[in-house]
């Protein structure tokens, strides 16, 4: 006769004295290193692109639609990935995601011509936009609510420092073994860890052996956002002013990003004349400081809170901050003599991007409730939309310009500054469920 489960209540009584273990940390480990995968994978095409349209004839035109495929795809699967998540959970669906976009990445290789190359970078967002709704799902389940913001923070900046530090390790590959070789290596990257988190992860924390009693329960009240559903409140986050204004900044926000990860090579070795061993290095900087941004950007709301006692005016100060500071830095940038001062710029601003990013996914976190996957997929969805914009525009405004770098730098800042206003108005607490008008 099998042993029956013991009672939920008893599972979470834990001996006097007994402190929680940490296996909760886990799924940051994983969620660091997925994200680290993401970016490797998504920055590799800036660092190749100069070569892919020297081998492929493509104009920069060409090369911006190419590189804003990426973006549309992105943002179109944002909200049904994170849906999903919300409905059977991250398990499948990360499952799922990382096999696929790995192919595309090693696809993307195989390329011959534009429509080609536009196609494979289309489904290979496709697959990376179930990632960081995703990622949102499984904090929301598995974190105690003190932890969640500090949580985003790492994440984003591992995912910065990850797209950091490709430049120079992409840059060795392709010199070494050609850009079509180099996709098919990155894209073996994926599947090891698809391995392990399958082996490893649970959908409810509770149903992990690894937790003693005392983690159970502090993630007893988490742990019930991870039931799947799908009664997604539509209606309501259509016609809700404070999604809208959410979505709008993290529009602003990656709008003026994507700029390091699509166009920023091209700007140094065409804008300012320098070889490609030296622009790996020097680009470094914007990326590794939009990384800093975000721990610096959890210290400082840590700091700040315990003087305000109100998360939501906490979250808006340091946004608002960050939005201006970027805006100006770019601005800056116009002005640079030379080209390393012009990447500190581009650093100052990127690290000023970054002070408002975990506060975005925090308030995903807070409004969503068991709906964070599908409200931050919305988010992403949204910023994305600006991702796909801003290669775009930046293609065309060069084509059409005669190569005017400075007006894609001003068209940028006044996106940021559009950011200080959504921030200002956005209340980044209250939670979507239960409120009768948001």
């Amino acid at each position: 006769m099998q042993d029956r489960p013991a009672p939920i209540s008893a599972a979470l009584e834990s001996p006097v004295g007994e402190k929680p273990t940490r296996a909760r940390y886990w799924v940051l480990v994983f969620a660091v290193a997925l994200a680290v995968i993401t970016y490797v994978d998504r920055v590799a095409i800036s660092w190749a692109a100069p070569d892919m349209q020297r081998d492929l004839r493509l104009d920069t035109g060409q090369m911006g639609l190419v590189l804003g495929a990426f973006g549309w795809a992105y943002a179109m699967f944002e909200i049904p990935g994170g849906f999903l998540g919300d409905w059977i959970g991250p398990r499948k669906v990360l499952i799922r995601v990382v096999l696929w976009w790995s192919f595309f990445t090693a696809a993307t290789g195989w390329a011959w011509n534009q429509i080609s190359l536009t196609v494979t970078r289309f489904l290979f967002g496709a697959g990376e936009a179930g990632c960081f709704p995703n990622i949102t799902k499984i904090f929301s389940a598995w974190l105690p609510e003190q932890e969640k913001t500090r949580a985003q923070g790492i994440v984003w900046m591992a995912a910065r420092w990850g797209g950091a530090f490709t430049p120079p390790l992409v840059s060795l590959v392709i010199l070494r073994v050609g850009w079509r070789h180099a996709f098919e290596i990155f894209g073996l990257i994926g599947p090891v860890w698809a391995l392990l988190f399958f082996r490893w992860f649970r959908d409810n924390p509770l149903d992990h052996p690894a937790l003693n009693a005392a983690e159970r329960k502090l993630l007893a009240s988490s742990a019930k956002l991870s039931a799947g559903h799908a009664d997604v409140p539509w209606a309501r986050m259509l016609t809700s002013g404070r999604v809208w204004l959410l979505c709008w900044q993290y529009f602003c926000l990656s709008y003026g990003w994507y700029f390091y990860i699509t166009w920023l090579p091209t700007y140094l070795r065409n804008g300012r004349g320098m070889a490609i061993e030296s622009t790996a290095l020097l680009s470094v900087l914007p990326l590794f400081l939009g990384g800093l941004g975000n721990p610096v950007s959890v210290f400082l709301a840590t700091r700040l809170n315990r003087r305000l006692q109100d998360i939501s005016r906490t979250r808006r100060i340091l946004s608002c901050s960050g939005f201006g500071g970027a805006c100006v830095a770019l601005v800056l940038a116009t002005l640079a003599p030379s080209a390393v001062l012009a990447v500190i710029c581009f650093g100052l601003a990127s690290f000023c991007n970054d002070l408002s990013l975990p506060h975005g996914w925090a308030a995903a976190m807070d409004m969503g409730g068991k709906y964070a996957g599908t409200l931050s997929g919305a988010m992403n969805t949204w910023g994305n939309v600006g991702g796909a914009l801003s290669p775009m525009v930046i293609g065309y405004a060069l084509k059409w310009t005669g190569n005017n770098w400075n007006l894609t730098f001003y068209i940028s800042a006044a996106v940021y500054a559009a950011g200080i206003l959504c921030w200002y108005f956005l209340d980044s607490v209250t939670p979507l469920e239960g409120t009768a008008s948001v």
